[in-house]
């Protein structure tokens, strides 16, 4: 059987027979975003293409879609066209077809819909539409592969930890706050993305601390792994630390480690403002512990840690080993990450300071997460050795898939969500930056839906 609220969003719409926000939920302020005037085209309904489906979050009770609408131009260009967002949903096992959940009619090009009021571990067939026309999903592997629930207009929500939730921690990274061109390999290739009239590294953390902020995330600490700046200048670094400190307190609400872009060829203007260079950063949260590490070099794109830093990390963790420790570094660390990601071995944590790592681990089991950035894509890793460590990568906060991961902690373990950022101008960032890289950005950065959805059990009892 569905839920109450569930039961009474369907009533209420079917009783309305029209545009109507969803009963019991905040829905319709979350789904359709004021556009600029340059972003509309003159259209007829019939000429409107929905696509870009993607299921990006899946919670014990939520679900999070998105799309895009667009249509041809005079000349035949596809632009992006307003239209009106509608979701349709029900149990897997119903003998009727998806029922409206909701539909908001105001016009907008980049959709966003939050459901809401699902029940755990059950399967839901879903439909969303705009204009009249079901969305698609993008022709991306990660989306169109057999199975994925964009194919198969099915998923199943999580069955969440036992025990009470504990906390959430977002963790983000790759902020890459004065960049000025997105996309780029090298210098001048390939053809970078520029944003029109702001810089995009602004709106994007903007719309990070404004998402984490909201009392739907319930988020009471952040994590940034790195890469907060484009170079590391002072101006950068200053910037990015006034908007974080306007969000909350360094070292209680928020924690930051170092990444190859913070590193400064001129003295280091970036731990002037943070931290200083090859320090390991332990802090205790009513008894979770966090420690960030630097993983950086003095140049090149590639991680180690130095014997001094090392050294410091053995002596963090040989005091009270089984207490819950959650790492954060900017650089992956496993043998995977170093096979997987398009630049190789050498942009990832050098293989003797990875085997480090493991090790320590090994002798402290209260490590349980070790979250990094810097490949900007939503992965678990496997661990090189048998630890009990989950190794997550992140997607970057600077372009799509434009977001962040929260971590619920239950008193029996943790649930991991990904989430795009709800800024309507992020929204619109995010969608453009999708054709970064010859269009292959979205097969690199989402990640599969496991990847970015997923609960771990683990015994987190002693935690306040």
């Amino acid at each position: 059987m569905l839920n109450a609220r569930l039961r009474a969003t369907w009533v209420a719409n079917a009783a309305s027979g029209a545009a109507a926000v969803t009963v019991g939920t905040p829905f319709r302020a979350r789904s359709a975003y004021t556009l600029h005037r340059a972003d509309h085209v003159r259209v007829q309904q019939d000429s409107i293409i929905a696509s870009d489906l993607e299921l990006v979050t899946v919670t014990d009770t939520t679900a999070i879609l998105t799309w895009t609408t667009r249509a041809r131009d005079h000349a035949g260009r596809l632009r992006p066209a307003p239209a009106d967002t509608e979701i349709r949903i029900a149990p897997a096992d119903a003998a009727h077809p998806p029922r409206r959940y909701s539909l908001d009619s105001r016009p907008t090009a980049y959709h966003y819909a939050q459901i809401e009021g699902l029940e755990p571990g059950r399967a839901y067939r879903f439909e969303a539409y705009s204009g009249g026309y079901r969305a698609a999903p993008a022709r991306t592997l990660v989306t169109r592969r057999a199975g994925s629930p964009e194919t198969t207009g099915v998923f199943t929500t999580l069955t969440p930890p036992p025990g009470t939730l504990l906390r959430t921690i977002a963790l983000a990274n790759d902020v890459h706050y004065g960049e000025s061109t997105s996309g780029l390999i090298v210098a001048g290739f390939p053809n970078g993305l520029r944003h029109d009239t702001h810089s995009h590294p602004e709106i994007m953390l903007d719309a990070l601390l404004s998402d984490v902020r909201a009392t739907d995330r319930g988020t009471d600490h952040l994590i940034v792994a790195g890469d907060m700046t484009d170079s590391g200048t002072l101006e950068q670094s200053s910037a990015v630390r006034a908007r974080l400190d306007s969000w909350g307190a360094a070292g209680r609400d928020y924690f930051v480690c170092r990444g190859n872009h913070d590193v400064s060829r001129e003295a280091d203007p970036w731990g002037s403002v943070f931290d200083a260079r090859g320090r390991v950063a332990v802090s205790d949260v009513d008894g979770l512990r966090i420690i960030a590490l630097d993983t950086t070099r003095p140049r090149g794109s590639g991680g180690t840690l130095t014997a001094p830093q090392l050294s410091q990390l053995r002596e963090a963790l040989a005091t009270e080993p089984d207490r819950p420790i959650l790492m954060f570094g900017h650089h992956p660390v496993t043998s995977s990450a170093a096979v997987s990601n398009p630049a190789g071995p050498g942009f990832v944590l050098d293989r003797a300071s990875a085997a480090a790592l493991h090790a320590l681990y090994r002798r402290a089991p209260g490590v349980f997460l070790h979250h990094t950035g810097h490949t900007h894509r939503n992965r678990v890793g496997r661990p090189d050795s048998p630890v009990n460590v989950e190794f997550l990568e992140g997607a970057a906060v600077k372009e799509y898939p434009g977001g962040y991961l929260l971590l619920r902690i239950y008193s029996g373990g943790y649930m991991v969500n990904f989430y795009k950022t709800r800024a309507e101008q992020a929204l619109r960032w995010s969608t453009r930056t999708r054709k970064q890289y010859f269009g292959l950005h979205p097969d690199h950065a989402l990640g599969s839906l496991a990847d970015r959805n997923h609960v771990v059990l683990r015994d987190f009892s002693g935690l306040r």
